[in-house]
């Protein structure tokens, strides 16, 4: 088992890596609070799938617990489904000192984290990513939220969990195009803080998949110890996003977050080079690492559909976004721009 202890300023809690350690949940809650009562968030595919494994560990340990499921997708994290679970903790009778479990991807993490942050102000939560995007990305670092109808997170908190459990065995029942998903994550990290992890990517990835979880949330646990708020080292993991989450929200969310991300990466690095700010053959490398992994590298959006979403982006500041451009594999730099000037990025990568 590898942990890495991810030390916020709100926070320190450890990241626990290794195949089974699901099994091991009930005995890891026992160590967060005395208290023996939990609620499990979950989705209608992960439910079937692992509710019960987690439950039988949870009640070996003394728990009581109850469930709430959504269903699977990124349009489950509406402020529907965000008040329905609020309901559920409160006619559950959850105290705060009792705890909320997040069993699933992205989308699950996200909308229950919230949760935890907002009823009674605050109660335990742990995650229990069954995604690769989810054990190397969402699940570490703090950020919870909701869509809303304008665009993607636009409402959430910054709370820490006070355990990760990720165990690889989980990733075995993926799909191959939800664990695509998640490589895309894998290379964003690999191109703004690790070359030689990206060097790693070029060979079969599943071998060596607690390692690679392990470098990931390394690389993240650094940066939102030096950055918890998001104020400006944080925003490098945006990288990708910027441009993905408005193809996300084109696409009704049809397109995944890791195919959009890939997008993204794409049309970032094509902008870069155009520019004279990345090196030359460093879009290739990204687009070829991308399509290795069953990815998409262009969108048929338009240049101006993706501004006008873009407008609306939570990472907007004023007349200002703040981009994550690639110099080369293993170095990006953040460049605010105007908000005039970010479509003229897109139509450099895009005019071809």
């Amino acid at each position: 088992m590898k942990t890495v202890t991810v030390k916020a300023n709100s926070k320190t809690y450890p990241v626990l890596i290794g195949n089974g350690i699901m099994d091991e949940c009930g005995n890891l809650t026992k160590n967060i609070t005395a208290t023996r009562y939990a609620a499990i968030i979950t989705d209608d595919i992960v439910d079937g799938l692992y509710s019960a494994r987690l439950i039988s560990s949870l009640n070996k340990a003394g728990f009581k617990t109850v469930k709430y499921v959504i269903q699977n997708g990124e349009h489950s994290k509406n402020t529907e489904n965000y008040v329905k679970i609020l309901e559920f903790l409160a006619e559950s009778g959850l105290t705060r000192s009792d705890i909320v479990i997040a069993l699933g991807g992205g989308v699950v993490g996200d909308i229950a984290g919230f949760a935890a942050a907002s009823y009674l102000r605050g109660v335990h939560f742990i995650q229990v990513p069954t995604t690769l995007l989810a054990c190397v990305d969402s699940s570490v670092g703090g950020k919870t939220g909701i869509n809303l109808k304008k665009g993607k997170n636009l409402a959430g908190a910054f709370y820490q969990p006070d355990l990760v459990v990720c165990d690889p065995l989980l990733l075995s029942t993926l799909p191959e195009n939800i664990f695509s998903d998640g490589c895309a994550e894998v290379i964003k990290y690999a191109v703004i803080r690790d070359k030689s992890l990206f060097e790693l990517l070029k060979l079969p990835i599943k071998p060596h998949i607690e390692e690679i979880i392990a470098r990931c949330v390394k690389i993240k646990s650094s940066i939102v110890e030096a950055d918890e708020y998001d104020t400006w080292e944080r925003q490098i993991l945006n990288f990708g996003h910027t441009f993905g989450h408005a193809i996300e929200k084109c696409s009704g969310y049809a397109v995944s977050h890791g195919s959009a991300v890939a997008i993204g990466m794409a049309i970032m690095a094509l902008a870069a080079a155009d520019k004279g700010i990345c090196e030359k053959d460093c879009p290739a490398e990204i687009i070829n690492m991308v399509k290795s992994y069953g990815l998409p590298y262009k969108t048929d959006y338009s240049a101006d559909a993706l501004f006008d979403v873009l407008l609306a982006d939570k990472k907007r500041l004023g007349e200002t976004i703040t981009l994550v451009v690639p110099q080369r594999i293993g170095e990006c730099i953040l460049k605010k721009v105007p908000v005039s000037e970010v479509k003229d990025f897109l139509y450099s990568a895009m005019k071809g």
